[in-house]
């Protein structure tokens, strides 16, 4: 029977434990998607006007910086296009005032011509590299210059049949007799009705000068282009003068208002390439500005790279934040649940234990009874005995034995059912004077069935002749026995031993209950008199005895402290003033 009982008790155990697994497991679920949704709510909350604020002011700022950039180069194409149409329109004007300021006559001199050249390159340097007079036949009849052109003949000249049309004529840049790149200046006059061409070399490093100084980054340079594809300047790179972005420039300088042309196309190997263009020498030449876009906005990228960091460390601490922030309201939330689960335990248990207690009080009135017409119905049977009949019987010490046995467990039985009701009543706050011992005695009479099953051995060292204080009896009961009852839990599985002294301690006696239980850790210590505060497993224990004993001792005007140390024990002092404690109330 025995056997089967802890079987059962095994089997009830098992489930208990396979209950709580699946709550635990049910419940970790539920705080797995609560923190899931509460730090995907705090990263969509924080992100999004981030992200949106970002986005826009990116765009601006991409958007800004494209104008600035476009504005600047077309800004800078266009005044090195000035520069250069002011150029050229300044060396003509010098070939037109020398043409008017002398006579035929004169500049076919060539001493005369070669001092004219000197002026010109002490007043420019050596932009002017020959000056020659030709006459309407093409035939230079003087000469000034570094070399042997003179009676050369250049009636098949371009640029000689250009000027004999017009009054003046700029050439193209071009070889010629000397093999070298130049181009002409010419400037056609009259003279005794027959016409005569001033013409003027222009040296063609001074002029590429002017065009290599266009360099921006390290992709952007400048060149000149003329309306055949010819290259007019020596670009920075090998490149195929006709092809196609190119030739869209020559068509869209065409149709812009400010002569200038912003286009973005990409080359060969599909990366883009901002062109910016200005025409010059009245539609003849076109000044090409040339630059990857990946060069001309590094700084945007740049930017942009910083900014795209910046979004994800920002990012990244959002959720970090998130994380924290969702785990603690979620660590606070599942606390907050199991106070709410542990005073929902603690309802019930208290309303199991009211239902104890009422139960308690109708079995003892039951019992008592009972016991109560035994007692005196034995009592009766006594007083038979004494009768004359009885007396000579040959069994009658036998009755009387049994007689005095039965008063005896009927005293007992009423003891049993008084102590009973005492402690299934409403705690009684009225003070009475106790003798402490004799309660400590009478408590550990109640306690020892349970100490046996336990394997627990009881002791006293009881200090004799204490004096009788006056104090609440219940209230005192009610401390020693939950002090009592926690050691016995402390040393339900391995046994021990529990020993109960009182001593006389100058206005206080001093109850000790010390126990040889596992001990309580010391981070627990501090908190062991907090309400709702237990290490007894779910069920077990409400954490309110010790807050409930701390509150009752404090009221006397006693104390209670705690010692124990892990592995050896515990030990409770409870210290009740002799004299001057608080008069407990009534009714309280």
């Amino acid at each position: 029977m025995h056997a089967r009982l802890q079987a059962r008790a095994h089997f009830q155990k098992l489930l208990t434990v396979i209950r709580m697994a699946q709550e635990k497991e049910t419940h970790n679920g539920y705080y797995y998607s609560l923190t899931r949704n509460m730090l995907l709510v705090i990263i969509l909350v924080a992100s999004t006007p981030m992200i949106l604020v970002s986005s826009i002011i990116l765009y601006e700022f991409d958007s800004s910086y494209h104008e600035k950039v476009r504005a600047h180069l077309e800004e800078l194409v266009l005044k090195h296009k000035q520069s250069i149409d002011g150029f050229l329109k300044e060396k003509l004007g010098d070939i037109r005032l020398l043409a008017r300021t002398f006579s035929y006559e004169e500049l076919s001199n060539q001493g005369f011509l070669q001092d004219r050249l000197e002026l010109l390159q002490q007043s420019y340097g050596p932009v002017f590299v020959d000056l020659g007079v030709v006459n309407s036949r093409g035939l230079q009849v003087a000469y000034a210059g570094p070399f042997k052109l003179g009676r050369a003949l250049y009636s098949n000249a371009e640029w000689f049949k250009q000027t004999m049309k017009s009054e003046y004529f700029k050439s193209d840049v071009f070889l010629g007799l000397r093999g070298l790149p130049h181009f002409i200046i010419a400037v056609r006059e009259n003279y005794n009705g027959d016409s005569w061409i001033l013409r003027a070399t222009i040296d063609f490093v001074a002029f590429n000068d002017l065009v290599e100084n266009i360099r921006i980054g390290e992709t952007g340079f400048a060149f000149i282009l003329n309306k055949a594809g010819e290259f007019q300047t020596k670009p920075m790179y090998d490149l195929i003068p006709n092809k196609v972005p190119y030739q869209d420039c020559f068509a869209e300088c065409k149709e812009c208002k400010n002569g200038v042309c912003f286009m973005e196309r990409k080359d060969e190997a599909g990366n883009p390439v901002i062109y910016v263009s200005a025409v010059l020498k009245h539609g003849d030449w076109l000044l090409i500005y040339q630059q990857k876009a990946s060069d001309a906005y590094s700084d945007l990228r740049r930017t942009l790279r910083v900014t795209i960091a910046i979004i994800l460390l920002a990012g990244i601490a959002i959720v970090v934040t998130g994380f924290i922030v969702s785990k603690r309201m979620v660590s606070r939330v599942a606390e907050a649940d199991r106070e709410k689960q542990l005073i929902s335990e603690q309802v019930v248990e208290t309303g199991k234990l009211a239902s104890v207690g009422e139960l308690a009080a109708g079995i003892a009135h039951e019992i008592n009874n009972p016991v109560a017409i035994m007692v005196e119905e034995a009592g009766w049977i006594e007083d038979l005995l004494e009768e004359e009949e009885f007396k000579e019987g040959k069994n009658l010490d036998e009755f009387q034995r049994a007689l005095a046995q039965i008063r005896r467990q009927g005293r007992r039985c009423k003891e049993i059912t008084h102590k009973l009701l005492s402690f299934a009543r409403k705690t009684d706050s009225t003070a009475h004077d106790v003798r402490l011992n004799d309660l400590i005695e009478e408590l550990i009479a109640l306690s020892e069935q349970r100490a046996k099953y336990s394997n627990v051995t009881i002791s006293t060292d009881l200090q004799k002749d204490l004096p009788t204080i006056r104090i609440s009896q219940t209230e005192l009961q009610q401390v020693l026995l939950n002090l009592i009852n926690n050691a016995l839990d402390a040393m339900e599985k391995e046994g021990g031993s529990m020993e109960i002294s009182s001593r006389l301690e100058g206005d206080y006696i001093t109850v000790k209950v010390a126990d040889t239980g596992p001990g309580i850790p010391e981070a627990n210590l501090a908190r062991i008199f907090d309400p709702f505060f237990t290490t007894k497993p779910v069920g077990k224990g409400t954490g309110l005895g010790l807050s409930i004993c701390y509150g009752i001792i404090k009221k006397m005007g006693g104390d209670i402290e705690v010692r124990s140390t892990v592995g050896e024990g515990s030990s409770f002092l409870v210290k009740i003033p002799v004299k001057g404690g608080q008069e407990p109330t009534v009714g309280a």
